[in-house]
């Protein structure tokens, strides 16, 4: 069987990828695909999310083991083919391709052929530019640096000793009345 998979990203205007891939692969393999499509450095973690109609993340599949707390198994992309946890045509998922911003493309499983096998995946359809990989400093926090001196406590002649006016200046981490607490 192949899976065709269309991707979509809410920042980039036009940008559309068609990915066919067998239903056999790995997510490795078609994470290894949507990057090829981007043009993408492969150098980033990145994981899938198996969603709901309404885009609530379900199942995650991450490129690497890693400790979760959800209720979900901690699959591994390597280890898990496609076939495993999709078999419906407008099954949606999201691709996490920047993890420290959670920056996404929205994916939807548009057509599975059956009959047919796949050796590798294919690009079959390439519209528009895909948004950059990962954003610089100034534009994950909204094109300014903010700096203690200038702008963090909403104030430009902010002094850092006022803090020490406002209750801090009798703490003493040297002073052990802190520590003398039986629970400690």
């Amino acid at each position: 069987m192949v899976y065709k998979f269309t991707l979509l990203s809410d920042e980039a205007d036009n940008f559309v990828r068609v990915i066919s891939i067998d239903s056999e692969a790995t997510f490795l393999d078609l994470h290894h695909a949507i990057l090829e499509s981007a043009k993408y450095e492969k150098n980033l973690v990145t994981t899938f999310f198996i969603c709901s109609d309404d885009w609530e993340k379900g199942q995650e599949v991450t490129l690497i083991e890693m400790e979760s707390s959800s209720e979900y198994d901690n699959l591994v992309m390597e280890d898990t083919k496609l076939e495993e946890l999709l078999s419906d045509e407008k099954q949606k998922l999201l691709y996490v391709f920047d993890l420290m911003t959670e920056r996404s493309f929205f994916m939807e499983l548009t057509e599975i052929i059956p009959g047919i096998r796949m050796s590798k995946p294919e690009c079959v359809l390439s519209k528009g530019e895909p948004p950059v990989q990962t954003l610089s400093e100034d534009e994950m926090i909204g094109g300014s640096k903010l700096t203690i001196d200038e702008n963090f406590y909403g104030d430009e002649d902010f002094d850092l000793d006022e803090l020490d006016e406002e209750g801090f200046g009798d703490m003493n981490f040297d002073d052990s009345s802190l520590f003398n607490d039986d629970r400690f």
